[in-house]
């Protein structure tokens, strides 16, 4: 399950995406169109900047905007920062292994060996769809299409 603080990113960085040719947005605009709280958000939109994801802009015309090409911004990156490792067991994290202390045949367990499988699907869906991906869901009848259209 995704923690709110990933929800929270992935709704304010689609709001973003889909305003991008407006300029600048006040987190009180994101926070109120997106249900989300304001103090909370501030602190999600300032990592996602520190990421380089979004830059900010102070002053009369201030406030957020994507620093990426919406193309550019995988959602597998996204999940991976607010939400840690995407393997549901760590012997299987391509960022964060460990070795379970009560596994008895590492190479031939089959717990390990169907949770990469889950991994390595779960990876290849998120790092394959993007926040244009998203978008084009949201506007989009099939999750298929929207699919196909972003890959």
């Amino acid at each position: 399950m995704i923690s709110m603080r990933t929800k929270y990113a992935l709704k304010a960085l689609i709001y973003l995406a889909k305003t991008k040719d407006r300029g600048p947005v006040l987190i009180g605009e994101i926070a109120e169109s997106q249900k989300l709280p304001r103090k909370f958000l501030e602190q999600i939109l300032l990592e996602l900047k520190n990421m380089k994801i979004l830059k900010s802009r102070r002053g009369k015309n201030g406030g957020y905007y994507l620093g990426q090409d919406p193309k550019k911004i995988a959602i597998g990156k996204i999940v991976r920062t607010f939400n840690g490792p995407l393997a549901l067991v760590p012997c299987v994290s391509a960022t964060a292994f460990e070795k379970c202390e009560e596994c008895l045949d590492f190479e031939n367990c089959g717990i390990r060996r169907v949770m990469k499988k889950v991994r390595d699907i779960t990876a290849e869906i998120l790092d394959g769809a993007s926040l244009e991906t998203l978008v084009a869901m949201e506007f989009s009848e099939s999750d298929e299409a929207a699919l196909m259209f972003a890959i």
